[in-house]
Formats: structure tokens, C-alpha cells, sequence
């Protein structure tokens, strides 16, 4: 694709960048294929701005003319002093909440550098979008593109028990397209009844293991939903393979991330949930987790609650509440909490679906994992752990993340799941600042880079059509990057303390706060909680290199490690 043709003016002088918390800016405008540019009048090379066309979700502009007229008719060239002579202002809204203004000189240019804008920040293909191109020197295509492969898991798995087996039934993904080629399955469960159960699973998702519980050799099982309709068809291989689950325990447990009456409403179009009567030795759980349009909704209005900085507190709090942002966290957290118990005080195994399977399902399997799992609280195990789950496990990015808040455009496919996702970790940050390694500035990235990236890992929405885009061989993967020795720096936690035990979330209301690093990242500064981490890494590397560790309970942190109460 030639980007030239969407450029109708590539360079602007004496533009003025105004930005929050930022002094105003004066300098060139450079509008390239995939990045807007602002360059100083001190002769610096450097970019002042630097962003990334794909992160703009919104381009409001306005005219105005600065010289007067009389009402006679215009000359030719009275109307060329009039083009000179008036001015434009470009809002740019981005995806990662930040709001820009450009005032540009030239009505003729403002509207060529806004309509350039739109139409280079809306690109559908995927093979123009920006990882394509990306090819710093640090980094090679040749380099490892993941960090989660089946085969691995599989191979650390097998040292543990023999009760399950790695299945390539998906290998040409003709069985699920939201699947990845290779899925762990019951031992005793043949490919040929994968195929059988999958016809009976909206989209071909049938349950396959996401994680093995060490401690009492549980499991967590994900799927999407039976297809029993309105006649209550079964499948006797899919109540065979859950059998086979179970493998003689008394009970597991089957939590349904729709409410009983919009389980029993989807039957009539076709879907439905597992029966009493057919699936004996499990017990149903409902737990209604939104998702879609009242998620997006949800965050739509916390968004517009934080840029209004006149309102009073009042007026706030009540924007606070209506938005019910917090309400889906807290909802969130106790369900992953009550899976999370399932698992380990109920020693149940346990199945997580919704409808598709590919968006509330991946949530709760994420976050009991993070609770039960200290190996997903390094920062290799968490991004694992993302790739495992959502990348993988095929929640579709390029539907939920193509517009953000502040988007006209409001598709029924998109939602911000993924952000609730890293708002749910960011609590259990808060809640136990010594049990994760990896610390806010990853989450704050994470969020970023989910609706812009320079790397290919969010691309798509599942493994099959990154492979059949070639995405792995042409772009660069995100948590490779993220893994290197310098960044691992920057996102790294100085508190971490390694510790086996679980970390139960508290979620009574007090104890869910709202996240202020990401949703006033850029309206209030940071600047003194920087210096603070800073200052907390100065201190844990002086006490490495004197051949000990500061006690950080001595400040009352022994509390951080202690089992809070889930909510029934």
C-alpha cells in the first residue's frame, strides 16, 4: 500500500503541541505513514512527539479566521491572505486516554493534516499497520517469537501425572479456529471424540486443561458453551470427557460467567449449559460477569468522570458510582476468588465457560491462576501467562481494541476485557505489594500497547490468522522484548518477596480502589510516586551490594502476605 496517498500535507512549520502537564511546544509537524512527529525550532533532530498513528482514536478539529472582511466580493489574491491568515486547532484523542492539541497555521493545512490523520489511524489491514515495518537494530526477526509453547507445558506437566496427553487434533485448526494447533486433554480421550465434542461447543471450543494445581493435583478447564438448544440435545463424548475429569472424585464444579436466566435465554438461539441430569458429578455455579456494551459503557463514562477536573466531589463520587467501572472489578475478583477456592480448599477440578469462551472465560482463568500460582508472579511467568491465555487461547484483539474511549464509533464486538484484566492485577498489586515481581509501569505498558503497538503480539484475533498473516515471521514479538535485561529493569518490583503461598483478594468495597495510574496518567503527575520507586530500588541495590535485604516488614508490610476474605 502507497501511505502517500492519505498524506495531502506531510509538513507543517510553527505548529504549537499543547499537552497536560507538559510546557507548550513550538516546532515542525511531520505527518509519516504510521507516526506523527513534532521537531523543535532549536535545530534538535529529536522528536518532541512521537506517536504512534494506530494509538489516535478520535480527531476533532476547528477553523478560525483571523483577519476581517468587508462584504465586498474577495480578490484572488485577498482570498490566498486569507488561507495565510487563519488558523486551525486539531484535538487528537488517543487510545491510551491522552489528550493533544495542535494549533497549525494555515486553514488549508489543518484540514489536510486532520483528514491524513483519520485516515492513516483507521487502516483495516493488517499487514500495513505498523509491526510490520518496525525493525530496530537490538532486535531480530530470527529471534524466538513466543514464550508459552504446549510442548513445554506439557513436558513439565507429564512429570507430574500421567492423566494427560498433548493433542495436535487442532494442528490445521480445522477442528476450533480460535484454538492454537497443540491443547492438553484427558489421557483417556481420543481425537476422534475431541472432534465430536467440539461440534457440540459453540465455535469448536471444547475443554482443554489451562492449569494443573501442584499443591492437590486439581485442575482448571476452559471451554465455551454446550449447544443444547431449545430440544436439549446432548453429546454423550463431551459428558464423557468431563467425565473423565473428574476421574472418580466426588464433585467438580462448573462456573457459568452468565447469569442463570441469560444461560436458559440462550438456549433459544442455539446454546445453553450443562444439565444436572446428563453431568452428575458437577455442580453448576452462575456468576454474572458483563462484558460487550455495558463494559464499554463502563469504562466510556469513567473516562469522561476523570477528564473533568471542574466538577465537585460530590458530582464526582456519583460518576464514579454510575460509571459501575469498580462494581466489574470487584465482580471479577470475587469470582476468580471462588474459583481460585474451588481449587485449592475445595480440592474440586473445576470448568470456567461464558457464551464464546474467549473473553469473561479467559479472565477468571487468568486471575485464579495468579492467585494460587507463584510462578505467575515473576514477570517470565506472568507474560507467559498472557500469552498462554489470551494470545493463544484466541481472544480476539482486533475486534475488542480497535477504538478506546473516546471513539464515535462504538462496533457491538468491542470491549475493554483485557484492561479490566490488568485493573484485577493492579489491586492484587496494591493488596500484596511484596507477592508479585513485576510492578505498575508493566500494567500501565501492557495497556498501551494492547490498542498500539510497535511489536505483532496483539495482533489478529487468534493463532490461526496470525499464521495465516505471517505475523510471526514478519513482526516482533512484545514479551521477548519486555524480557530483555533493560527493561526488565525499569518494570521490575524492589519490594518482591518470593512467597508459595496463595494471595486472596479482598473484596469488600473499601478494598477495590480505582486505578489511578491509568485512568489520571496524564491529567495529574507522578512525578513524587516516581521518586519514591526510584528511591525504594536505590535502597534494595545499596543493601544487595552490602550482602543483605532490607526487612521491609519492619514497616508493617508482614500484613501484605496474609489471607483476605473472597466474597461469597
Amino acid at each position: 500500500m502507497e501511505f502517500a496517498e492519505h498524506i495531502k500535507t506531510a509538513n507543517v512549520e510553527n505548529v504549537v503541541l499543547t499537552q497536560q502537564l507538559e510546557a507548550s511546544l513550538k516546532g515542525t509537524l511531520c505527518v509519516t505513514g504510521h507516526h506523527l512527529l513534532l521537531f523543535g525550532r532549536d535545530g534538535d533532530s529529536t522528536a518532541q512527539l512521537l506517536l504512534l498513528l494506530r494509538n489516535i482514536d478520535a480527531v476533532e478539529k476547528s477553523v478560525e479566521n483571523l483577519m476581517e472582511f468587508s462584504g465586498l466580493r474577495l480578490s484572488a489574491w485577498s482570498q490566498r491572505d486569507r488561507a495565510i491568515e487563519s488558523s486551525g486547532t486539531i484535538t487528537v484523542k488517543c487510545k491510551d486516554l491522552r489528550i493533544l492539541q495542535l494549533d497549525i497555521p494555515g486553514m488549508e493545512e489543518c484540514l489536510n493534516v486532520a483528514s491524513s490523520i483519520e485516515a492513516l489511524s483507521s487502516l483495516d489491514t493488517v499487514t500495513d499497520l505498523y509491526p510490520f515495518y518496525y525493525r530496530p537494530s537490538h532486535l531480530s526477526l530470527k529471534d524466538p517469537w513466543g514464550l508459552s509453547l504446549p510442548v513445554q507445558d506439557f513436558a513439565e506437566l507429564s512429570a507430574q501425572t500421567g492423566r494427560w496427553r498433548l493433542s495436535e487434533v487442532n494442528r490445521d485448526y480445522s477442528v476450533c479456529l480460535s484454538y492454537p494447533p497443540a491443547v492438553i486433554v484427558p489421557q483417556t480421550v481420543d481425537d476422534n471424540t475431541l472432534r465430536k465434542v467440539a461440534r457440540f461447543r459453540q465455535g469448536g471450543r471444547f475443554p482443554v486443561l489451562c492449569y494443573y494445581h501442584r499443591p492437590n493435583n486439581m485442575v482448571i478447564m476452559r471451554s465455551s458453551q454446550p449447544l443444547q438448544g431449545a430440544n436439549r440435545k446432548r453429546s454423550k463424548e463431551d459428558e464423557s470427557l468431563l467425565h473423565a475429569v473428574i476421574d472418580g472424585l466426588p464433585q467438580g464444579y462448573i462456573i457459568d460467567t452468565r447469569s442463570a436466566q441469560l444461560a436458559q435465554q440462550a438456549r433459544v438461539i442455539g446454546g445453553g449449559f450443562e444439565s444436572k441430569a446428563n453431568y452428575s458429578h458437577w455442580k453448576r455455579l452462575h456468576h454474572n460477569l458483563e462484558r460487550g456494551k455495558p463494559l464499554l459503557e463502563a469504562f466510556v463514562k469513567l473516562v469522561e468522570a476523570c477528564s473533568d477536573q471542574w466538577q465537585g466531589v460530590d458530582r464526582w463520587l456519583s460518576r464514579l458510582e454510575s460509571s459501575r467501572w469498580l462494581s466489574h472489578v470487584q465482580s471479577t475478583l470475587s469470582t476468580a476468588g471462588l474459583l481460585a477456592q474451588c481449587v485449592e480448599r475445595e480440592g474440586c477440578p473445576v470448568l470456567v465457560h461464558g457464551s464464546e469462551g474467549t473473553d469473561t472465560t479467559l479472565l477468571l482463568t487468568t486471575l485464579a491462576q495468579l492467585i494460587l500460582d507463584p510462578r505467575c508472579r515473576t514477570l517470565p511467568g506472568f507474560l507467559a501467562l498472557l500469552e498462554r491465555e489470551w494470545v493463544l487461547a484466541g481472544h480476539p484483539f482486533q475486534q475488542r481494541y480497535a477504538h478506546s474511549a473516546y471513539s464515535h464509533t462504538r462496533p457491538r464486538q468491542e470491549a475493554p476485557v483485557f484492561l479490566l484484566l490488568l485493573d484485577c492485577v493492579w489491586q492484587l498489586q496494591r493488596q500484596f505489594p511484596l507477592a508479585m515481581a513485576f510492578s505498575e509501569p508493566l500494567l500501565l505498558h501492557l495497556a498501551q500497547e494492547v490498542y498500539a503497538s510497535n511489536f505483532g503480539t496483539f495482533l489478529c484475533n487468534s493463532d490461526a490468522e496470525r499464521c495465516c498473516q505471517a505475523v510471526k515471521e514478519k513482526t516482533h514479538c512484545l514479551f521477548q522484548f519486555l524480557l530483555r535485561p533493560e527493561e526488565r529493569e525499569h518494570f521490575a518490583n524492589p519490594l518482591y518477596q518470593p512467597t508459595e503461598l496463595a494471595i486472596w483478594p479482598s473484596v469488600y468495597p473499601a478494598c477495590i480502589q480505582l486505578w489511578h495510574g491509568l485512568f489520571f496518567r496524564w491529567t495529574y503527575s507522578t512525578k513524587y510516586l516516581q521518586e519514591a520507586l526510584e528511591e525504594m530500588q536505590s535502597l534494595l541495590t545499596r543493601s544487595t551490594n552490602q550482602g543483605c535485604r532490607p526487612d521491609w516488614t519492619e514497616l508493617g508490610a508482614e500484613r501484605c502476605l496474609a489471607p483476605a476474605p473472597v466474597a461469597d
